[in-house]
């Protein structure tokens, strides 16, 4: 019988009202720049309260916020947060810089310049959006990492219908080791009169107000910035690259939105042309153990079909056609049984 050295005893799951106080001691470890999970407890007591409400199908597609996280079912504990909001700017501003360009030219000089600008922008409204991944340091090994991201994924390849077109991801910015923002203090800092890390506190209370108020409408020269602060624009926080790789493995990219505060890179993608949407597929759970299949997978993604109870695991399995057998522990997992129909995807994607 084979059998799998890295065996996962993690799954991501469906968020629950019990895993409030778990989710409060995952927000304190967060640090500064993720402003969808901070350690405020009526924040995120109305968050849970909304995502139960989500997966339960008793508010408008529009309006839920998929929240999810994964336990160690060896021990119980829960060592990592993601979600996704059903679409953003709907009840409240959403803000990005566009980076746009300006012709200048003279004839008579035969001088012609082309100028990077910095446009305020509300163009992702109403997109679907990743965001609040964040897993524990010490299960930052194995598969855990692109389990933990690449879940949600399979869940939109299982309810596309209760999504808009498109998909987005703001990336957390470039910040010195101090946490200071070279982007913040050289343009941000000039018309709100806070540091960073108020800012970014205002925002995540949705207090968001405050930009439009101050920020300029006219576009912003790049050129007029610092070296520092044009270097950033576009850049990942270093513990944020691993994340920016698996999203853009999946079919996200990025466009030219950066974040307003840190300038951080916003990917995006049309959900029709996201890989879960092309490669997964259904199968029916066998009662056979993966040892008696012909056929034993490499890792793989699976995902249970139940929208109030959605689950999914990184298995190795056996596969025959449209049937796959998964070892008891995997359907425990699961919360599924033999005859139950889960939907299966590559753990890697095969692009370059």
């Amino acid at each position: 019988m084979k059998t799998n050295p890295n065996t996962n005893t993690c799954v991501v799951r469906a968020i629950q009202e019990r895993d409030l106080d778990a989710l409060m001691t995952m927000a304190t470890q967060v640090g500064g720049g993720m402003t969808t999970l901070k350690p405020d407890l009526a924040m995120l007591t109305e968050r849970v309260d909304i995502a139960c409400a989500s997966f339960a199908g008793q508010i408008a597609p529009e309006h839920r916020d998929y929240l999810f996280v994964m336990e160690d079912t060896s021990t119980g504990r829960l060592v990592g947060v993601c979600a996704i909001k059903g679409a953003v700017g709907l009840d409240e501003p959403f803000y990005n810089y566009r980076i746009g360009t300006l012709v200048h030219s003279s004839s008579e000089l035969k001088i012609f310049s082309r100028m990077d600008t910095l446009y305020l922008s509300n163009d992702l409204t109403g997109s679907a959006e990743l965001c609040s991944l964040f897993l524990h340091p010490d299960y930052r090994t194995g598969s855990n990492g692109k389990l933990l991201s690449k879940s949600r994924f399979l869940f939109i390849a299982q309810f596309p219908h209760l999504f808009p077109p498109r998909l987005i991801a703001e990336m957390r910015g470039f910040q010195r080791a101090d946490g200071t923002s070279p982007f913040w203090d050289h343009l941000g800092q000039h018309f709100f009169k806070m540091d960073f890390d108020r800012a970014d506190e205002l925002s995540s209370l949705g207090k968001k107000s405050f930009i439009a108020e101050l920020m300029p409408r006219h576009p912003l020269y790049v050129a007029y910035l610092p070296p520092a602060a044009q270097e950033v624009i576009g850049m990942v926080h270093v513990d944020t690259a691993p994340a920016r790789r698996l999203l853009e493995q999946e079919g996200l990219h990025y466009e030219g939105y950066v974040d307003i505060f840190d300038a951080g890179p916003v990917l995006q993608a049309r959900i029709s042309g996201l890989r879960a949407l092309r490669e997964s597929t259904l199968a029916i759970v066998d009662a056979a153990a993966p040892s008696e299949f012909a056929s034993i997978d490499p890792v793989i993604l699976v995902a249970n079909t139940t929208l109030h109870d959605f689950r999914v695991i990184a298995a190795q399995s056996g596969t025959a056609q449209d049937r796959i057998a998964l070892s008891e522990q995997d359907r425990q997992m699961l919360a599924c049984a033999p005859g139950d129909p889960v939907r299966t995807m590559s753990l890697n994607s095969h692009r370059k």
